[in-house]
């Protein structure tokens, strides 16, 4: 229980980091935040794999680079669920989502490494 709570603090800590770093995305306050990581765990632990599924081909024809659109679907698809969050625009779309990712890896090694007895999700 302690880890799912650390990984989701980690993520809200990131997507704070990400409304500061990226145009376009916004976050009303901290439990905004909270709710936000919340949604987005869910969001790509239910929805992002039949996305990925059902993107394959065009991922193969893409070399890769339709995951992109893949995570910025998700992002925004927290966006649009969660009250005081949301992403506007390309750049958001398309680079919240890998600056998400980057430091929420960052947070969570970081709180992996500080409490090892713990089972802590090092991806985001």
């Amino acid at each position: 229980m302690l880890g799912f709570f650390l990984t989701t603090l980690a993520t809200a800590l990131s997507l704070l980091i990400v409304d500061l770093a990226v145009p376009g995305v916004d976050l009303a306050n901290f439990p905004a935040a909270m709710i936000a990581a919340l949604a987005i765990g869910l969001i790509n632990s239910s929805i992002k794999p039949i996305l990925s599924a059902l993107s394959m081909p065009l991922n193969f024809l893409t070399l890769g680079l339709f995951s992109f659109v893949v995570n910025g679907l998700c992002f925004w698809l927290a966006a649009v669920l969660v009250p005081g969050f949301s992403v506007q625009g390309l750049i958001a779309f398309l680079l919240g989502p890998v600056v998400l990712t980057f430091v929420s890896t960052l947070l969570n090694r970081y709180f992996a490494e500080r409490n090892p007895d713990i089972n802590i999700k090092t991806e985001a």
